[in-house]
């Protein structure tokens, strides 16, 4: 459901470690220290030992400790932001019976802290970082995105070297972490399509541990000892078992030796590291599987054993499920959802250390049979064997692998994270290595992969049929990868680009703003980027209040149906062209406006300027793609009518919208916003375009790597040109004075529930007291998890996963909004209020201490910095900012505020503006059988019944 207010929820992004697997038991020494779970005494390596050169591949090169410790290194000049990615290789592939979950369990105590590094959380907030960390089937990582400095590169190194030896893996902590990880469980549970795969997967999966899901079992979860956590700990989380990469903006010299000096000095560990022997048997015919649960849209999914990722079949299966799983192109959406028996397909392949699974679905709306969905899916995948691929399908997913290798490899930081999962696998060079085989696949290849592993006998999802002469899938051994990649260098590395300073001062002085012949805007701002990278963002803006009203779903459809095919072009021929001039392109738009979003490189960019322009001013509008859209909006209506988030957004917006209906910016109800896609015509969708489509009131921003002499004559004569017919106006959001309101909404079934609290402000983003708000509101619920809800909520009670407050504030007129927000299980509904209620009494009366107000500053100003360095947020901005209008200046004024802000002036602004006695609260969940979640005595919660 389509949100309307523009602050409210507009970044409702759980911030929370999104940690999602296990790993098993270990031996090791007993805890020195009660809750702290030390190593056993050893010699140590010392800070100056030695970092011996290893290998090195298209700009990165491995290094080695004589502890063990695989090092990375990567430098980047191009971005002023640095990553540090610390992968240990263990994940829920190395389990044990009862402990499924542990290695998720641990990663969240991780952020526990150390005797050293007593408040991680606060730590990654006073340093503005972006990071996470996260677990799968053969690995686990950590990892901080920065603002490149010697001292946040320094702090980042000795933050992992200290977690990886004296973390505290405290009974205490697993108190409380052990509710929020359940918490995260239940939110998981909510989801049947996520619930079906697990249950394909375990029924795929009948001994190795790939078919457990990473998050656990909810028993597990519950009970798992301390214990077993501490000697998982020691066991895994050794220098021999991890690799440390380090990429972006860095001295590589000076990052060396503080590699030596902090992680050197951890002991080579004497143990030796398990040896799992399990292999997953020949599948010998078809399982099923059956899953009953509340729900409002049919899923499909079907499961194939494949080999592992390092084997050389990986790559004509990653272009094999490519040409089934892609949309509009591949074999699955032509039979399935052009046929309209299903919504929308999907399929990926999943490779692993060892034989890992390709997975294909399909969502079926709730009026169309799923056997007749079933039978038309199983036979397309069964018809590959006899349908051959053919050169343009291969051609066509071989560019679309590609592409999007060719543009993750332009981004250091991505290229760090992405790494992780092929360490798990057994190499970091494993990446190259699959994108060579890619290249090189064939037709036979492809067409070979397909008759080997997409045999009824080697899929779950049907029967057991006893056969005479079984037709089984012999799943080949894991490779030697040590010999696989003997001698392998790869490509040559990619081009840095320049060091750029993403101060407002500095995007200022090399931002340059012109106008189009009609008086669209443009800002540019070319600098040299990685890989010649460079990226677009750019709206156009349309209509009024009187002549758009009862246009709203007209006016989305319209912006729907842009990519779906120009006059020129099909939908398909569309993609293509994208694909093959590496672009990844974003084209859509609502009843206000259209957006555009591109990121491709330098020489291509006047290109895809023109193919956007077709598709902008040219659309076909082809009847058959607009029914095809009808249905998966309706798919997307359905999904949400049972989910507690919806639900519960759907009606706090609604409350604090108060607009008639048919106003553009009332807030529909589902059933009222169903209604509507079910009537809305192709001919109302080509009118909107035809009425108010136009570039006259266009803001566009370019920021990377493009010569602007090539491309405005581009935009002059593409975009220029194009008039707009109708009047604009921008569509006002005063501010409404709404009454309180306390509403709650029932979800049978559903484990995980959602809290939303809030109210209107008066406030706009020039006001003196802004950036008190924006700062207050970074302390209290805004930052990483030591703000003061997470503190209490999750870290302290364990209520919640996820629990935060968003402030914003127009820039236009005196508007804003205030939100507190929370996941949780529906049996402590009344906790989380309490604790949300006395927290913000707290600060009513006490504002916040010097300390806090000292971090925050010092956390908030880097992570701002941080968003400047991110192109595509940059040109976001710049663009919005030709609106408005305004320049850079205005967040340097801001920083300059939040760099001087007290905790006098913070609470003074609080008081002026909110008004807890005002806020509105709204609740979604299964509340009426809350006792059903609750933890039973000696063991875990069974499962909801099935109906």
């Amino acid at each position: 459901m389509k949100s309307k207010s523009p602050f409210l929820l507009a970044a409702m992004l759980i911030t929370a470690v999104a940690l999602a697997a296990p790993a098993p038991s270990g031996q090791g020494a007993a805890p020195k220290k009660p809750g702290i779970a030390t190593r056993r005494p050893a010699k140590p390596a010392g800070s100056g030992a030695k970092l011996v050169p290893v290998t090195s591949v298209e700009g990165i090169t491995e290094y080695r400790l004589a502890n063990g410790l695989q090092v990375l290194l990567f430098p980047d000049p191009t971005k002023p932001t640095a990553t540090v990615n610390l992968t240990y290789r263990v994940g829920s592939r190395n389990e044990e019976y009862g402990e499924t979950g542990m290695a998720h369990l641990l990663e969240h105590l991780m952020f526990k802290g150390t005797p050293e590094h007593k408040n991680i959380y606060a730590e990654m907030t006073a340093h503005g970082a972006r990071n996470n960390a996260s677990t799968w089937f053969d690995r686990t990582n950590y990892f901080e995105t920065f603002d490149a400095s010697d001292a946040n590169l320094k702090w980042a190194l000795e933050l992992e070297a200290d977690r990886m030896v004296h973390s505290f893996i405290a009974k205490k902590d697993l108190a409380s972490e052990m509710t929020v990880v359940r918490n995260e469980f239940e939110s998981g549970e909510n989801d049947p399509a996520r619930i079906l795969e697990e249950r394909v997967l375990s029924t795929a999966y009948l001994w190795h541990n790939y078919g457990h899901s990473t998050i656990g079992a909810r028993s597990d979860i519950e009970n798992v000892p301390i214990a077993h956590l501490q000697a998982f700990y020691r066991l895994w989380y050794q220098p021999d078992n991890a690799t440390l990469l380090v990429a972006g903006k860095f001295d590589p010299g000076k990052t060396l030796a503080w590699i030596r000096e902090y992680f050197g000095k951890i002991p080579k560990p004497a143990r030796a590291l398990p040896t799992f022997y399990t292999q997953e048997p020949t599948q010998d015919g078809e399982r099923d599987v059956d899953l009953r649960r509340v729900g409002d849209v049919q899923e499909l999914a079907v499961a194939y054993h494949v080999p592992a990722g390092s084997h050389p079949d990986a790559a004509p299966i990653d272009l094999l499920v490519q040409i089934l799983a892609d949309t509009p192109a591949g074999r699955l959406h032509k039979s399935l959802v052009e046929t309209h028996q299903a919504s929308s397909i999907g399929g990926y392949l999943q490779p692993l250390h060892d034989p890992g699974f390709v997975l294909f679905y399909a969502e079926i709306p709730p009026d169309k049979p799923l056997d007749v969905a079933r039978k038309t899916m199983l036979a397309t995948l069964d018809g590959f064997a006899s349908a051959p691929c053919t050169k343009d399908e291969l051609d066509r997913a071989r560019t679309q692998l590609l592409k999007d290798i060719d543009l993750t490899l332009n981004n250091s930081a991505r290229v760090g994270i992405e790494l992780s999962e092929w360490i798990g696998m057994g190499d970091w060079r494993l990446f190259f290595l699959h994108r060579d085989q890619i290249r090189k696949a064939t037709l036979e290849d492809v067409q070979r992969v397909a008759a080997e592993y997409l045999k009824p006998s080697n899929r779950t999802v049907g029967a057991f049929y006893p056969t005479p002469k079984p037709d089984r899938a012999e799943i080949p051994a894991t490779p030697n990868v040590e010999a696989e990649l003997a001698g392998y260098k790869g490509d040559q590395a990619i081009a840095a680009g320049e060091a750029f300073d993403p101060s407002p001062e500095n995007i200022d002085k090399r931002t340059t703003r012109q106008k189009l012949g009609n008086g669209a805007e443009v800002a540019l701002l070319p600098k040299k980027t990685r890989g010649e990278t460079v990226y677009l963002s750019g709206t156009l803006r349309f209509g009024t209040v009187e002549s758009l009203k009862g246009l709203d779903t007209a006016g989305s459809f319209a912006g729907d149906m842009l990519l779906r095919g120009s006059k020129h072009h099909t939908r398909q021929e569309i993609q293509d062209a994208f694909d093959k001039l590496k672009a990844r392109v974003s084209v859509g738009g609502g009843p206000t406006q259209a957006n555009i979003g591109i990121e491709t490189v330098r020489a291509n960019l006047p290109d895809v300027l023109k193919l956007v322009v077709e598709v902008l001013r040219e659309p076909a509008f082809p009847e058959k793609e607009f029914e095809l859209l009808r249905e998966e909006s309706l798919a997307d209506i359905e999904q949400q009518l049972s989910d507690p988030r919806a639900i519960a957004v759907n009606n706090f917006e609604r409350h604090l919208n108060d607009f008639p209906k048919g106003d553009v910016r009332y807030v529909e109800t589902p059933q009222e916003e169903k209604a509507d896609v079910q009537a809305v015509k192709l001919e109302d969708a080509k009118k909107f375009w035809e009425r108010f489509y136009g570039a006259s009131h266009a803001q566009i921003a370019i920021v990377g790597d493009f010569d602007p002499a090539a491309v405005m004559p581009v935009l002059e004569e593409g975009l220029g040109s194009w008039t707009s017919a109708e009047s604009f106006e921008r569509v006002p959001h005063p501010f409404q004075d709404i009454a309180p309101a306390d509403r709650s909404f029932e979800t049978p079934d559903k484990a995980n529930a959602w809290f939303l609290a809030g109210e209107n402000l008066h406030v706009r983003d020039t006001d003196p007291d802004f950036p008190a708000l924006l700062l207050g509101n970074y302390i209290f619920g805004g930052g990483f998890l030591n703000s003061r809800l997470a503190t209490r909520i999750r870290q302290k009670e364990g209520l919640s996963y996820g629990v935060g407050s968003q402030f914003s504030a127009s820039p236009f007129e005196e508007s804003g909004s205030f939100l507190e927000y929370a996941i949780y299980a529906p049996q402590n509904a009344a906790k989380l209020r309490t604790a949300v209620e006395e927290e913000m009494k707290r600060v009513m009366q006490d504002g916040f201490t010097e300390d806090e107000v000292r971090q925050a500053r010092s956390g908030l100003l880097q992570a701002r910095q941080v968003s400047r360095a991110q192109d595509p947020e940059l040109a976001r901005r710049l663009s919005g900012y030709l609106f408005i209008p305004r320049t850079m200046e205005y967040d340097a004024k801001v920083d300059a505020k939040l760099a001087a802000m007290t905790p006098a002036e913070i609470l003074a602004a609080w008081k002026r503006h909110l008004d807890p006695s005002k806020m509105t609260y709204v609740r979604a969940g299964d509340f009426a059988n809350a006792s059903k979640y609750e933890k039973k005595p000696g063991g875990g919660s069974p499962p909801p019944p099935s109906k």
